[in-house]
């Protein structure tokens, strides 16, 4: 089992920055990514940024150039910087984790989500 813990979400005004953690506890060995995703009100939740074990980032078109995802010293913590915020980057953002573990003979994926931290852009 993998716990997920986010922090530092919170109100700011639009064009300014915010950072959101991420710590992972428990079985971790496995971890192959850790991203963040985010839900707004009557939408369905999408990527954010995921960043692999060796370093390969990945963002959504919306926030390239905004946000960066980053690890930190300690492997099992993930962070995301957002800049320039906009009023439309509001939403419940969640932290990820996905894993591979063997079953048997066959890897098989595992993944978690922490509980949420909302980020509320006021324009």
């Amino acid at each position: 089992q993998v716990q997920l813990v986010e922090s530092g979400g919170g109100l700011v005004q639009a064009g300014g920055s915010l950072r959101v953690s991420c710590v992972a506890s428990g079985s971790i060995f496995s971890m192959k990514t850790m991203g963040w995703y985010r839900q707004a009100p009557g939408k369905q939740r999408e990527m954010v940024a995921v960043i692999t074990s060796d370093g390969t980032t990945t963002y959504a078109d919306s926030v390239k150039g905004r946000f960066t995802i980053s690890r930190g010293s300690a492997e099992n913590t993930v962070y995301l910087q957002m800049d320039s915020l906009k009023f439309e980057d509001t939403a419940v953002y969640y932290c990820n984790s996905q894993h591979e573990v063997w079953v048997g003979n066959s890897l098989a994926s595992q993944i978690y989500w922490g509980q949420g931290t909302q980020v509320t852009v006021s324009s």
